[in-house]
């Protein structure tokens, strides 16, 4: 059988199973199989497939076909350009929160400052910024230390240097006096209830990383109530949450006293981050 052929069979396979983006999965799984990027698939397809290329494929394919994320089956996803290392311990980097960095970004306006990156997972976040901003030093933390080595391991294997992790329960591990130009964060948001728990990639992933009380409100609210004892004077909170959450967030941030409150849109449309200013001291 041909490359192109098997593709043709994972691809229908895939679909089958409900994934929505069946041939996609199947190139990607292919591709790791073989080593190779999606330009050689193209150009290369009418070659035979080896016997042992078609077993490791065949158990990667069942695994999908069973739900599992192909970011788990390969242990990499590309995020703001950077591939990254994943593992089942931290939630996978989606596009969405590339709008996180986006907003982020505009509002790293000085040469030089501090951004924090709370719940960091793979370091998705803070790599990204620090990427781009390789003249400001960038903090990441989580309570994990299985995620705290995988963000350690990412920036090392990407040469990034400006962007340091440690493990933390939120802001635990801070000195009472440090603070930041910059908090971000992708807290758990989603309610114990909510149906996309039973869907798709969110079945695999580690639960303590989605879910949050309140209706999913209790870690966005605790944030707004405890980042601004470490913001710097007109420093800013950046908050990714739910499609429906951004009412309340902006509310919370009011209330707390926040300035400049706003929130941006994803790819989708969807309210998907919120922030706000904290004034001067």
């Amino acid at each position: 059988m041909c490359l192109d052929a098997l593709l043709v069979a994972a691809a229908a396979r895939l679909t089958a199973a409900g994934s929505p983006s069946a041939r996609l999965d199947a190139e990607v799984l292919l591709c790791h199989v073989l080593g190779v990027d999606r330009t050689w698939l193209y150009t290369w397809g009418d070659r035979a497939a080896e016997p042992a290329v078609i077993e490791r494929f065949e158990t990667l394919l069942a695994r999908r076909e069973a739900g599992e994320p192909v970011a788990y089956l390969t242990g990499e996803r590309e995020f703001w350009g950077l591939r990254l290392a994943t593992e089942p311990s931290t939630l996978i980097p989606r596009p969405d929160t590339e709008t996180l960095v986006a907003a982020a970004l505009e509002q790293a306006t000085a040469a030089t400052g501090r951004l924090l990156d709370l719940g960091t997972g793979t370091g998705a976040i803070a790599l990204a910024f620090a990427s781009e901003r390789p003249e400001w030093t960038v903090l990441g933390v989580d309570l994990r230390p299985e995620a705290v080595a995988l963000a350690r391991r990412n920036a090392a294997r990407l040469g990034i240097t400006n962007a340091a992790f440690c493990q933390s329960d939120w802001f635990s591990v801070l000195a009472t006096a440090e603070r930041f130009a910059l908090i971000v964060s992708n807290p758990p948001y989603l309610a114990d209830d909510d149906p996309h728990l039973a869907r798709g990639d969110v079945r695999f992933e580690p639960v303590t990383a989605l879910v949050a009380g309140d209706d999913g409100l209790a870690d966005l609210n605790y944030l707004v109530r405890t980042a601004r004892g470490h913001l710097a004077a007109s420093g800013w909170l950046l908050l990714e949450h739910g499609a429906e959450q951004g009412a309340a967030v902006r509310q919370a941030l009011a209330e707390a006293g926040y300035q400049e409150v706003a929130s941006r849109r994803d790819l989708a449309g969807h309210e998907r981050v919120t922030l706000g200013a904290w004034p001067g001291r």
